[in-house]
């Protein structure tokens, strides 16, 4: 068996017991066989072999996912089967995440999500995602498709642009209920426009966003699209889903913007004004980095250009992102 099959392995097993353990030893093989992450490890002068502490360990910069092909690479590596592009806008050169094991993520989103909502045939997904299916390589599409196919549900599915034909199945489904929960998962400048140009009862659905406005409206803050959505939807809370292209794991909310990190992933702070002043929690905000242990093939650290705060029990909160950074898919706010 090789160290990768190993890890593999022992990533099914993942717990909050052994997270520690199996990011230490997660670090130790992409040191070795990530050559970018090498290279920026060496630049920085720093002897792997010291690190055993997660706050030591060197994180990322996420834009190198634009710059270099990242990839932990040991013994008998296989072919990629998928490569996430993330949506940049206009010129701006996009990140790349290459995948050998498509189900490694399919199937792992799959857990995370059942962890927090229960399992997926008890739901009906009605995803509103148009900018997401105008392009290819999207992880979220790839994503919520399988989430689709897995609810076991003629019901399910996508829609474009067709807001008026969402709300007639919505009304549809609650007229005739089968028992099933019905998800309504949507990028944000969609879903503003639902709730600006329909006047809805959904306070029986979840209503889940991915943030983004892709350059279709004004960047507004999580709490403000939360109450237009609230009110104009009829519902007591907005449900938010955390990922990006650069990772393989997802976090969610079930309000207030709140996120629940998942058994995967843990979000540290570090200090704005000295990257490598990382604690485990801080009430005052600053960058966040993402030990995600999901990305065995292509690196688990990584300081991210989102800014938040990170609370002692391990939940967080986005808060927007820095002022030089690109308008990414899952975040609402320009610092």
């Amino acid at each position: 068996m090789s160290e990768r099959e190993r890890l593999l392995k022992q990533f099914d097993a993942l717990n909050v017991e052994n997270f520690q353990d199996f990011a230490l030893a997660l670090f130790q093989y992409q040191s070795k066989y990530n050559l970018v992450y090498k290279k920026y490890i060496d630049a920085l002068n720093i002897n792997a072999d010291s690190i055993n502490d997660l706050r030591s360990i060197p994180f990322l910069p996420i834009d190198f996912f634009k710059l270099h092909t990242i990839l932990t690479q040991s013994e008998n590596f296989p072919e990629y089967e998928a490569v996430f592009e993330s949506s940049g806008t206009g010129s701006r050169v996009s990140s790349k995440h290459y995948v050998p094991n498509l189900n490694h993520y399919l199937n792992h989103a799959q857990n995370l999500f059942e962890n927090y909502y229960g399992k997926l045939d008890d739901y009906i997904i009605l995803a509103l995602l148009p900018s997401y299916l105008e392009r290819e390589g999207s992880s979220l599409v790839a994503m919520v498709d399988d989430f689709i196919k897995k609810t076991n549900s003629a019901d399910s599915g996508f829609y474009l642009y067709d807001l008026k034909e969402l709300v007639k199945k919505v009304e549809k489904l609650k007229a005739n209920n089968n028992g099933k929960k019905i998800i309504i998962w949507g990028v944000s400048f969609a879903l503003l426009d639902l709730a600006e140009n329909y006047k809805v009862d959904f306070s029986d659905c979840i209503i889940m966003e991915t943030g983004g406005m892709k350059g279709r409206r004004k960047e507004i803050t999580r709490e403000e699209l939360h109450q237009i959505l609230c009110e104009g939807l009829n519902v007591n809370a907005i449900h938010s889903e955390y990922g990006m292209t650069e990772l393989l794991s997802q976090s969610y909310s079930k309000g207030k913007g709140v996120f629940q990190p998942s058994y995967s992933m843990k979000i540290m702070v570090r200090e704005v004004n000295d990257p490598f002043d990382i604690k485990f929690y801080d009430k005052r905000s600053g960058g966040l980095n993402v030990i995600d242990l999901a990305n065995i093939d292509s690196c688990a650290f990584i300081e991210t250009q989102d800014v938040g705060i990170v609370n002692k029990d391990g939940s967080f909160q986005v808060l927007g992102r820095f002022d030089n950074s690109d308008i990414r898919g899952c975040n609402l706010m320009v610092f």
